[in-house]
């Protein structure tokens, strides 16, 4: 007797009786000989992800154990929606059955027709919430990482990659942490743009950790016009992706403790300026660490403004980063401990690269005839 594989199938209907139409699929699957449905995960309404005029989505993940190869099973897939009615439209049409196979077990396929794993399933909440329902530990056999993690990082969103536009990647955490050193690997293993911070070339920085508050407004927007002229869309590469070692919201964080509440004021009304001109990233990876191993970095680097850290601004600066982090909704963040990552692993450096690759899009090329 054939070995029955656990495959996982994503539900979605958006016209008609959604609920009902997704019952009648499951039905149709579960009679199939070669196929039997073992679970469903809860049915949920989402907001569709292409046109916000469309109707919104029931959701929902199916595992199924199946005897079929993963080509056979795209194939029942297909005739199913075809026998409720399906039209397809093109990408993000409204539909009224979506039967999408997920994943297959542990394989990797890649056929013009069919990729397994689904390529866009780590950026859909919608898809990883009932995946985590049925089994947060399922290991995505790309990623080598739980569908829990993946799950994490989208902090409930959904998202869609963007190929017009140039591909923006964003280290975070605080100072020490070993942000620019795994920008720089990273850049190396993605051919990518480095973009780094002015920390040698502010000229009020050192004054400013010394004790010279007054100067902190005049370090503070030296720091803000810099990032926001890097981190227009047009300097950006438009071949390859872009890495930095700050997030632009970082401007917050600093400003609010560094400056006087006189200060503060103007600053932020600079920062919203630029803050709309900016490229938002595509994806942020948060690099945290506990602050007494930053401040031990910060002491072994050697910068001379730096000596006069304290352990407790440290301790603060993390405090901050991570509600920013936590808060963080405008795309997928990728949570890394610099003790874990293993900056000087070159293996440790390829899984982290891995997974950038797959939250960035591909370049589009327009021809002009």
């Amino acid at each position: 007797m054939a070995e029955r594989i656990a495959a996982y199938i994503g539900l979605g209907s958006n016209l008609g009786d959604r609920r009902r139409t997704i019952r009648e699929a499951l039905a149709a699957l579960d009679r199939h000989p070669d196929i039997k449905v073992a679970r469903v995960s809860d049915i949920k309404e989402t907001a569709p992800l292409g046109q916000a005029s469309e109707p919104y989505y029931l959701n929902g993940v199916a595992e199924v154990h199946t005897t079929l190869a993963p080509e056979g099973l795209l194939s029942v897939l297909m005739a199913t929606e075809d026998v409720l009615g399906r039209t397809r439209r093109g990408r993000w049409g409204p539909r009224t059955i979506d039967l999408d196979l997920l994943l297959f077990g542990g394989q990797i396929v890649r056929l013009p027709h069919l990729i397994v794993p689904h390529p866009q399933m780590h950026l859909r909440s919608f898809v990883l919430d009932g995946l985590c329902q049925l089994d947060g530990q399922i290991v995505h056999p790309l990623f080598h990482e739980p569908v829990c993690e993946l799950a994490r990082r989208l902090g409930g969103g959904s998202f869609a990659l963007d190929p017009a536009g140039p591909q923006l990647v964003s280290v975070a955490g605080p100072i020490g942490v070993g942000k620019t050193t795994l920008v720089k690997r990273l850049a190396a293993a993605l051919d990518g743009q480095v973009l780094l911070e002015p920390y040698d070339t502010n000229p009020f920085l050192a004054r400013v950790y010394a004790g010279q508050k007054d100067l902190a407004l005049d370090s503070q927007l030296y720091f803000l016009l810099h990032r926001a002229d890097q981190l227009r869309p047009e300097a950006l590469s438009q071949e390859s992706v872009s890495l930095t070692d700050y997030v632009f919201q970082k401007e917050l964080i600093y400003a609010r403790r560094l400056l006087d509440a006189e200060q503060l004021e103007l600053y932020e009304r600079v920062y919203e300026v630029f803050a709309r001109t900016v490229k938002a990233p595509a994806l942020v990876i948060y690099l945290t660490d506990s602050p007494e191993r930053c401040l031990e970095r910060i002491h072994r680097r050697n910068r001379p403004y730096e000596q006069q850290i304290a352990l407790d601004f440290l301790e603060a600066l993390h405090q901050d980063y991570e509600r920013l982090s936590e808060g963080w909704r405008t795309c997928p963040l990728i949570r890394l401990f610099a003790s874990n990552v293993g900056i000087d692993d070159e293996a440790a450096i390829e899984h982290v690269a891995l997974q950038v690759k797959a939250y960035v899009a591909e370049r589009e090329h327009v021809t002009v005839a």
